[in-house]
């Protein structure tokens, strides 16, 4: 009775153990990312950098 009881427990234990893992695959994201959207280009344009000669 003994092994019956620790193969039925085991058993359990990896169902459960399976039943955890899909269900945090198909459950929604728990992410907590800020919708910040695209951010402006606020540096100096390749083109006038060039124009200078690589000088700051």
């Amino acid at each position: 009775m003994n092994i019956a009881r620790m193969i039925s427990r085991t058993v359990d234990g990896t169902f459960q153990y399976l039943l955890e893992a899909i269900a945090r695959i198909f459950s929604p994201s728990d992410d907590a990312y800020r919708n910040i959207g695209v951010q402006p280009f606020t540096g100096e344009a390749l083109s006038e950098w060039l124009e200078t000669g690589f000088s700051r």
